[in-house]
């Protein structure tokens, strides 16, 4: 199968001046706006939809209130996207027209896939020395004031059944099980060849449903703090972080997002092909984070939240 990522995202929600606010402040670019829609882009071109919850034609929620309606899936061409469309004329909500394919997922998410439409970029990251290897020569690491999404790198859901759900997505659409959380959870990358995940199911003992967040790839570890950091002088609120996920070995910062759930700030994942035997791990906070600041860091005092200011110059000017 030749499913690249996602594409395109959009979001029901109502308090559009607030989600407006908070984007912006997230770094996507306003693409278009109505009173009933806004659009926003990332740097390669994924796309962002806010609609009003109400509005005619919208996926149904899978919970109440601001979340997730409908995650669009890029595929490499044409003949990749017939061949999806042959596989899956038995789905829920089946529909192939106007160059997508459309279905319902097992939690009643609309999921669709097209040819994608975004675009390949080069940029200039942040390099690491290690002891084995120094490609950063005469240079220092970048420092970004605020971060600018590369693209929705990842989307992860709460589900009733996870092997269902899991088997939808493996079956129909050719994902590739990275790793488990057995009975409990299933990291998906679209290709054998791919990062860590681009779909994380998670079934909790309440068998709870809906949107857990939504992840924004970045340039590297310097543009996860320095976006973190914009958005707490911003004046939203961190959920966890900035730390990093011993699974996937990414380094993260998790806000509170208007428009539903939780949205992430990432970088630095693991690269898989197809040698990758998927493992198994039983849940556990250090499972989740080798290590996380609970709260955040101040965006003007560069500290832990609530902690105190430094004094002068240097950390030696202290009375």
């Amino acid at each position: 199968m030749s499913v690249l990522g996602i594409d395109e995202i959009t979001y029901g929600a109502d308090d559009f001046e607030q989600c407006k606010k908070f984007f912006l402040d997230w770094g996507l670019e306003l693409r278009s706006e109505s009173d009933g829609k806004q659009v926003y882009a990332t740097l390669n071109g994924c796309l962002v939809n806010l609609v009003k919850q109400d509005a005619p034609g919208l996926p149904a929620p899978i919970e109440q209130g601001p979340t997730l309606r409908e995650v669009v899936w890029g595929v490499d061409s044409q003949q990749a996207l017939d061949a999806l469309a042959e596989g899956a004329q038995d789905l829920p909500g089946y529909r192939y027209a106007d160059g997508r394919l459309h279905c319902v997922d097992p939690i009643g998410l609309s999921v669709v896939f097209q040819v994608t439409r975004k675009k390949p970029l080069d940029l200039e990251c942040g390099q690491m020395n290690t002891w084995a290897e120094k490609p950063r020569i005469n240079a220092r690491s970048p420092i970004y004031e605020r971060a600018q999404p590369i693209e929705v790198g990842h989307v992860v859901f709460f589900v009733k059944d996870v092997k269902t759900t899991e088997a939808f997505y493996v079956d129909n659409f050719g994902f590739v099980p990275s790793d488990r959380y057995p009975g409990r959870g299933v990291f998906l990358r679209c290709d054998a060849d791919g990062g860590h995940h681009d779909l994380f199911l998670l079934q909790t003992p309440d068998a709870k449903l809906g949107l857990n967040h939504v992840a924004f790839a970045v340039r590297d570890i310097h543009e996860v703090f320095g976006g973190g950091l914009h958005i707490d002088r911003c004046g939203w609120k961190t959920q966890l972080g900035p730390g990093r996920h011993p699974i996937s070995s990414a380094y993260f910062w998790y806000f509170q997002n208007p428009a539903g759930g939780l949205i992430e700030y990432y970088a630095d994942e693991d690269q898989l092909n197809e040698e990758w035997v998927a493992r198994e791990f039983e849940p556990a906070p250090t499972r989740f984070a080798e290590w996380a600041v609970d709260g955040g860091l101040d965006g003007n005092t560069r500290r832990q939240k609530n902690a105190k200011a430094p004094e002068g110059k240097f950390l030696t000017d202290r009375k």
